[in-house]
């Protein structure tokens, strides 16, 4: 039996790289003839949500109604004689039926749909994806992750190269292979100070040997990592990164927004040298640094 619908299925634990793989294809000129929709899925799986999504990124127009056959009825309206290239990003949900109800709702005979979901679960993968071989993101080497480390710490630059050689390769094999996780711990080590003994501490922490509860399919080595890049937050910017807590995982967060909220609540106290709007641009560069935040593009 022919397929309905082109489904490609990006799956690894959290941090390996599954989005950014998806961005590179999303941005391929090889889609540029297609109308582009990306939905960041998560935890909770909505489908009026993702269908809702997709009608706003096609159609420019956003849909009030919360009915089910009149927001299917609308979508169907859009897929027709279109190529279409649908992004569903961090996908969780297992639910046979919820996941072929996904597909057979966003099929329509007259279209060219192609589907690119990225998962944390292979799981997942297989049952949404019947007609393509799913495709597992593989970990970095060691190598991999100390470029990486280098380049963000700003290695190349030092004079004691040769001293933290040793240190920073074994501080990459700490990384497991997770790219997040060695980003983190690069910018991390550009922070913390200027002495061999502040890349020993990182290298040596009891924080790598901690049980972790991961209920995210996260990597030990990406918890770690995340929790040693908090602990080195300096104070005044740790209540200003818990704050976003309150923002749900892949909410576009408008800067200017977030600068207000920090300040409307006091989470932001000023210096003899820097105001509040000066520190918060601060703040936001530290967090980018350390792939908390990401780039919207």
């Amino acid at each position: 039996m022919q397929e309905k619908i082109v489904i490609l299925t990006i799956h690894g634990i959290g941090g390996i790289g599954k989005t950014t793989f998806a961005r590179l294809i999303y941005n391929d000129p090889k889609f540029n003839c297609y109308s582009q929709v990306w939905v960041h899925v998560s935890q909770r799986f909505d489908s009026n949500k993702i269908y809702k999504s997709i009608i706003l990124q096609l159609s420019g127009i956003e849909c009030l109604d919360n009915e089910r056959q009149k927001i299917r009825s609308c979508l169907k309206e859009l897929l027709p004689g279109r190529k279409i290239l649908i992004v569903l990003d961090d996908l969780w949900d297992d639910h046979q039926f919820r996941l072929e109800e996904l597909k057979d709702t966003i099929y329509h005979e007259n279209s060219n749909i192609i589907i690119l979901v990225t998962t944390r679960s292979e799981l997942v993968a297989k049952r949404i994806c019947t007609n393509v071989q799913p495709h597992k993101i593989l970990p970095l080497t060691n190598d991999m992750c100390w470029d990486i480390i280098k380049q963000r710490s700003g290695f190349k630059d030092r004079n004691d190269k040769e001293q933290l050689m040793g240190i920073g390769q074994e501080i990459a094999r700490k990384c497991g292979g997770v790219a997040l996780a060695a980003l983190s711990l690069g910018f991390t080590l550009r922070s913390i100070g200027q002495e061999i003994e502040d890349w020993m501490k990182v290298k040596d922490s009891d924080i790598w040997n901690e049980p972790v509860s991961n209920d995210f399919c996260l990597s030990n080595q990406v918890l770690a990592s995340l929790k040693l890049s908090y602990s080195y937050m300096s104070p005044s910017l740790k209540p200003c990164f818990t704050y976003c807590a309150t923002f749900a995982k892949g909410h576009k967060i408008v800067k200017d927004d977030l600068i207000y909220q920090w300040i409307g609540l006091d989470l932001v106290k000023p210096t003899s040298l820097l105001s509040n709007m000066q520190l918060c641009e601060k703040y936001i560069l530290q967090l980018l640094g350390l792939s908390f935040f990401q780039h919207v593009t």
